[in-house]
This record gives structure tokens, sequence and C-alpha cells, in this order.
């Protein structure tokens, strides 16, 4: 698999990472024995970065993934981007150095590190972003040994500039997917002139772009995409990318379909759109989720898809264009 390197981090890391939400088991039941196996299976088919956060599994996440790194040798190629700040109201005097070094040194025990090798504030406040005292506080935690490197987890592409524009911003995370194109324009030119990361989240709709679902498909109670088509109960720019689900159900067909006309042979619709985002400039890094074994192999395998067809990438611009700029460009 390609790597890149994570921006002012300067460690190298596989083009497609781990995302593991669902590994704290916040919304459908995972066992701490599939939650092993999924690592293991990412990590055998070469992913070297994983991507967490305290507040997954109010920390089971970590505590997996800590547990993982024990029992491998080659722990030192593996990068840890964990991210805190949502256990606590997310308002801009939550944001403090005093309250830094808590979260970090609870994520530290929970994955049994001395150093995090990248902590994220978690899509916080944009104040909180505009701040300097945040960007003091963390290069103390640097300066400390606490963290190595630290990025922001950011919602919007004004928020994600805003910490570019900071000379020790590591990282950015964003969601960027064939359906959220906005990052392209500003963010990810100004992320690579800086030589920032960019780690890109949500790739695939929720699920929508795997081609899966249909306008009668349903989810588990405990599913975060059960209550939220309407964006009610989670943030509405997050879950399917905060396009309608109806019209993203068939812009799902529609990009199966370039998929299957113009997409890499044997290539499923989840996999290129997986290369789709890394294989955009600037990129360092996706980070799907993975439920299972199976979904842990073939996230891995998109990052060995050679450059996609330009008529494919023409035709995801179109379908956006189409379909959703005008409902989704300006809001994130």
């Amino acid at each position: 698999m390609e790597h890149r390197t994570l921006g002012r981090t300067g460690r190298d890391v596989s083009v497609v990472g781990l995302g593991t939400w669902q590994l704290g088991a916040d919304w459908g039941e995972v066992s701490e024995a599939d939650a092993r196996a999924v690592l293991e299976a990412s990590v055998a088919a070469g992913v070297d970065l994983v991507d967490t956060a305290d507040v997954y599994g109010d920390g089971r996440s970590e505590q997996v993934i800590g547990a993982f790194l024990r029992d491998h040798p080659d722990r030192e190629r593996i990068t840890v981007a964990t991210k805190m700040g949502r256990r606590v109201e997310q308002v801009p005097e939550n944001y403090r150095l005093e309250a830094f070094r808590e979260w970090t040194d609870r994520s530290r025990r929970n994955l049994g590190v001395d150093t995090l090798d990248l902590v994220q504030l978690h899509c916080p406040p944009s104040a909180t972003i505009d701040d300097d005292a945040t960007y003091d506080a963390l290069d103390t935690l640097v300066a400390d040994g606490a963290v190595a490197a630290y990025g922001v987890s950011v919602e919007t592409a004004e928020q994600a500039l805003a910490a570019i524009a900071r000379p020790h911003v590591a990282s950015v995370q964003i969601i960027l997917n064939a359906f959220r194109l906005k990052p392209l324009d500003r963010v990810l030119p100004a992320a690579a002139e800086a030589g920032v990361g960019i780690i890109a989240r949500v790739p695939l709709a929720s699920g929508l772009l795997s081609g899966r679902y249909d306008e009668r498909t349903t989810f588990a109670a405990d599913d975060h995409r059960t209550f939220n088509r309407d964006g009610s109960a989670f943030d509405q720019g997050e879950t399917f990318s905060g396009v309608d689900y109806g019209a993203g159900v068939e812009a799902a067909r529609e990009f199966s379909r370039l998929v299957a006309e113009h997409g890499p042979e044997g290539a499923t619709a989840a996999q290129v759109a997986l290369a789709w985002v890394w294989q955009q400039p600037g990129v360092s890094t996706v980070i799907p989720g993975a439920r299972n074994t199976e979904q842990a192999a073939a996230n891995a395998a998109a990052g060995e898809l050679p450059p996609l067809a330009p008529a494919l990438l023409d035709g995801v611009r179109e379908l956006y264009d189409r379909s959703f700029r005008a409902a989704v460009h300006h809001r994130w």
C-alpha cells in the first residue's frame, strides 16, 4: 500500500487507515474479540494508521487498541491518532491546559503509552480554533512530552483553514467523500502548501457510497443513523455527509454505475469511493471503519487500486454538481 507523510508529524502512514468509532460499541455491539480481529486484519493488510478518540465507548476503543499494541513487537510502526474534547460540553471555556492534561493523561493510560503519537481536538467550537491560548496549551503538551504532535478535527472548511494557518498544527481531520467536495476548493491546497496532513473521515458518506442501501433500508435501534436522517439527534453534516437520504441513495446508484463502467476491474463501489478520497492531492490518509475482518481487508485493498480513470473522476464531479452542490456546498 502507498504511504504518505502525515503532515508535520513526520510519520509515514498508509493511505488507507482504520477508523475505530465502531470498536467502542457506541452503536451496535462489537465484542472485544471482534474488535481485536478487525485490528489484526487491518494491520496484516498493510494499515498502520489507527484513528480513535477518548469518547469512543468512553475509552473502550483506546483500551482495545492499547491491548493490541502491547501484543505487537512492531508497535512503533503503527501510528495512533486519538482525539479529545467531547467528553464535556463543547464550549470554549472547557478547552484549557488543565483539561488538556487530564484528557491526554487518560488517553495515555488507555493506550498504554508515555507519549501520544497524535492528539486532535475533537470538533471544538470555532472560537477555540481561533484562540491563541489553545495552541499555547497544545504546545505545552508537546514540550512536556505528553504528545508528539497535535491536530484539529473540524466540521467546516473555514475551521480547517484557520487550523492550517497555525504553525505547529500537524494535521487536520475533515469530512471528504464523493458527496462532499468542498474541501477540494481551498482546504486541500492550503494544507499541501503548509505541510499539514489531511485525515479524511466519513469517506463512504455513512455507508451510502457502498451502494448497499436503498429506500427501504433500516438500521439497528442503537445505530446513530436510525435517528438522524433529518439531523435531529446527531450533527447533520456528519450523518450521510449532510445530504438528503433519499437523494443520497439515488446518487449512490449513479456512483455504482460509474464504478461499473469506469472503475478498476473487480473493485467494489466502496473500494473506489475510498480510492477516490486518498488519490486526491493533499490527502494523507482516509479512515473508514470496519465491523469485521472482511470489511477491514477490503478497505485496505482500496489502498492498492491504480489511478482512477478521468471519466470516473469527471462523473463524480458532475454527480455532485447536479445532486448536492446547491444543498450542501455552502454549509460546511
